[in-house]
């Protein structure tokens, strides 16, 4: 009995100083986390309750306050709308990355990270010199006899940059799950009488959603914080969520309504991914094939 537990409680100690080791290694991950995300949205959510003064006062404001339900309203709007706008124009572009040659695919995918090398305050202003009044867009309109168009400070601008910017994030999943669907699925549906169509939608578009549920997700969430590109692209009438923050805290010294604001966007996030979760769950009992977490 000895002899046979000797070496069981010895594995033992050495799987537990495994495990310690690899929780000191995390350590440093763990400090930086708390550092720079968990300690200042903890101050934010105790300024919201706190400043001016200890009370649901900050809140009371958000809600009462008819501009700040439009600008809460506009920025998940703003989010949805950027989200299908990815996913009507990466959808084809990560399909045709799967159909071509080497050479065409390693073009395409150059193209999709292009953004990732180029700042965002570049790519915002060279929308401004396209979108503006007399920018290239209208003076290609008035060559062909258009009349120009009010592009620049209003909410379509806002929406095109924002779909700019936030394109590989859709682009990359996509591809990713594409790239790993068998094309020969399809084939075998032609060959038992589908159409090409429906082959593509019963077949193919199925074993994809995987990959537009993710980068739906990405394109989603990361819409709701933007502050560059509808800063520089909107109106004021066309502000943001993040606009608001920072006029609450910057220009007006408001951190109680600004923390409340954050919070709200916050809580509205985690419970987008909430439910996300649960649909996810939901499809993949069904069988549909749907795991985003």
């Amino acid at each position: 009995m000895t002899t046979t537990n000797l070496p069981i409680g010895r594995a033992d100690r050495k799987g537990s100083r495994a495990q310690s080791r690899a929780l000191l290694l995390l350590l440093p991950a763990y400090a930086l986390l708390i550092g720079v995300f968990a300690f200042p949205v903890l101050e934010s959510v105790w300024r919201s309750f706190t400043d001016p003064e200890l009370g649901l006062a900050n809140y009371e404001w958000v809600f009462s306050n008819e501009n700040n339900l439009t600008v809460i309203g506009r920025t998940f709007g703003n989010a949805l709308l950027a989200m299908v706008i990815c996913l009507l124009l990466a959808y084809p572009y990560a399909y045709l990355m799967t159909i071509v040659g080497k050479r065409a695919r390693m073009v395409l995918v150059v193209i999709a990270l292009i953004p990732f090398w180029t700042s965002l305050m570049i790519r915002t202003f060279a929308w401004i010199v396209l979108l503006q009044d007399s920018g290239v867009i209208n003076s290609l309109l008035q060559l062909i006899g258009l009349e120009p168009l009010q592009l620049i400070r209003t909410n379509t601008g806002v929406l095109i940059g924002l779909s700019q910017v936030l394109m590989p994030f859709m682009v990359l999943p996509l591809y990713a799950v594409m790239s790993g669907i068998d094309h020969r699925l399809v084939t075998a549906a032609r060959s038992l009488g589908a159409r090409p169509s429906v082959a593509f939608f019963k077949v193919f578009l199925p074993l994809s959603l995987p990959g537009v549920a993710a980068g739906g997700l990405l394109v989603f969430i990361q819409a709701l914080g933007f502050y560059v590109t509808p800063a520089l692209l909107g109106s004021p009438s066309d502000s943001m969520l993040a606009q608001a923050i920072y006029a609450q805290v910057s220009g007006l010294l408001q951190w109680g309504r600004g923390g409340a604001l954050g919070v709200i966007l916050l809580v509205c996030t985690l419970l987008v991914l909430g439910l996300i979760g649960l649909v996810s769950k939901f499809a993949s009992r069904r069988g549909l094939g749907i795991k985003v977490f």
